[in-house]
């Protein structure tokens, strides 16, 4: 029962859904979380663990980055089933196929993306 509260609890969360959103397209790393949903580093990288310390990612180490993919293989049935009806959920969401077009533009800029982002923020 445990570890199905961790599911829940990991999809209780906007930002959640919204990663899970774009990882439904394609493999991402944190620069391209962080740009696609235009949120920072820190909140990136917290809420891409919770989801994977739930079940629902997978994480590859390619180089310098951290790659988060929706683990399709390693999950239990009952997992996928949920990842299947929040794709259903989610299906026609104006902000969320906003994250999807960001995603498109997105690119990984390495370790420094974080403060890249920053200044270009600070300076539009």
């Amino acid at each position: 029962m445990k570890d199905f509260i961790k599911l829940c609890k990991a999809l209780s969360d906007e930002t959640r859904l919204r990663i899970l959103n774009i990882l439904l397209e394609r493999e991402c790393c944190v620069c391209e979380v962080m740009q696609a949903l235009d949120i920072s580093q820190t909140r990136a990288s917290r809420n891409l663990t919770v989801l994977y310390e739930a079940g629902f990612l997978r994480r590859r180490k390619d180089g310098l980055w951290s790659l988060y993919s929706i683990d399709r293989d390693g999950m239990n049935e009952y997992l996928a089933d949920l990842v299947q009806v929040v794709d259903k959920a989610l299906q026609g969401n104006k902000r969320l196929e906003q994250d999807r077009e960001r995603l498109r533009k997105a690119v990984r800029i390495g370790p420094s993306c974080a403060e890249k982002m920053r200044r270009e923020k600070t300076n539009a």
